[in-house]
């Protein structure tokens, strides 16, 4: 099953070399992972054993083309959920028009400036992972700011160790998906990185103990064979 980095990931498929290092050298200055691939089988294999926060996608590329991967992409349930940007020297509306339908998130027509393709990036990633650009996540009576490292339960400061941070972080942002161990194993520590299921086990307790020192139920849930979820 193909993972996520604790980090966030932009998958950039693109073509022309010279403009591939250019995008993955301001992504990477901002603090993003990047994965790069050339073509659309190439794009596929990666998303096939990395799940990226964002692709950034070009249409118009030799073999499988950008709009026929997004397409088998967005009908795919573990991926259909990754926000796409496509990018395209198509100007004409019917060509965006089409873009969109076949399940692209947003579109640039080239030429951009790099300012505008780091903006609809972060974009993408407020809507699903808000916390990796700073903003403040709530669900009832929690609150964590991902911009001061500060969380607060009921308003009284809940002092939390970095991996316990990233786990709230991570329930904060889907309240009540289930995440297994091995799901969060590769959010919070990174699939690269080589950590004993057991491990998450403790985190969690750890976890549970800062949320309720002050009273209050225990808001995280555990669910018998499948994992943890927030409510």
């Amino acid at each position: 099953m193909a993972t996520r980095s604790s980090q966030p990931t932009v998958l950039l498929v693109e073509d022309e070399p010279a403009q591939r290092e250019v995008l993955a050298y301001n992504l990477e200055a901002e603090g993003f992972a990047v994965a790069r691939a050339s073509d659309g089988e190439e794009a596929l294999l990666s998303v096939k054993e990395a799940l990226p926060d964002v692709i950034v996608l070009d249409w118009m590329m030799p073999g499988v083309s950008g709009i026929e991967v997004c397409r088998r992409l967005k009908t795919r349930a573990e991926t259909r959920d990754i926000p796409i940007i496509m990018l395209s020297a198509r100007s004409e509306e019917v060509d965006k028009v089409r873009g969109l339908e076949t399940g692209a998130d947003d579109y640039i027509v080239k030429p951009y400036s790099v300012a505008e393709f780091m903006a609809r990036v972060r974009k993408e990633l407020r809507r699903t992972r808000p916390s990796t650009v700073g903003e403040e996540l709530r669900h009832e009576d929690i609150m964590l700011d991902a911009q001061t490292h500060r969380v607060t339960r009921d308003g009284a400061e809940v002092k939390l160790g970095p991996t316990e941070f990233r786990l709230l972080a991570t329930f904060l942002e889907r309240p009540g998906r289930v995440y297994s161990r091995e799901q969060l194993l590769d959010r919070v520590w990174g699939r690269d990185i080589y950590v004993d299921t057991r491990t998450v086990d403790v985190h969690i307790g750890r976890l549970r103990k800062a949320l309720t020192q002050f009273g209050g139920d225990d808001p995280l849930r555990t669910v018998r064979g499948a994992g943890y979820s927030l409510g």
